[in-house]
């Protein structure tokens, strides 16, 4: 791998649905609220390329902030032609409120590292007062 990490023009990400559940099975009592997303990176650039990985920063509404960083997205390494994309759902669990942003970070075709922001999005609570 070559140099800095460079954003690649045509490669982005997409929240396609975001969804909420509270005290799932497998939810800590302390981290009740569950947030299941689901995202669509794009490849438009014209470059193949394969992710590697991913980072996330999850902020609660106290102010706390959770760093996330790892290999692989999902279990996988997505390699894009331009023209494909890669979609997947998963989850942040949380206390309360939150929001989450963050990047996938790859190599293309000629071993250039790239990322990708994934935009900022909040994850609400469902509104009680019904």
């Amino acid at each position: 791998m070559s140099g800095r990490s460079h954003l690649l023009d045509g490669l982005s990400v997409t929240l396609d649905k975001l969804e909420y559940h509270y005290g799932a099975a497998n939810a800590p009592q302390e981290t009740p609220h569950v947030f299941v997303y689901f995202l669509t990176i794009d490849n438009q650039s014209n470059r193949r390329i394969k992710l590697l990985g991913r980072k996330w920063i999850v902020s609660s509404s106290d102010g706390e902030k959770m760093v996330i960083e790892g290999d692989k997205i999902v279990g996988k390494e997505p390699d894009l032609s331009p023209g494909e994309s890669f979609s997947y759902n998963s989850f942040h669990v949380s206390a309360g409120e939150a929001s989450a942003v963050g990047s996938f970070h790859g190599i293309d075709e000629s071993g250039n590292r790239v990322h990708v922001k994934i935009p900022r999005f909040s994850m609400r609570l469902p509104d009680q007062s019904s």
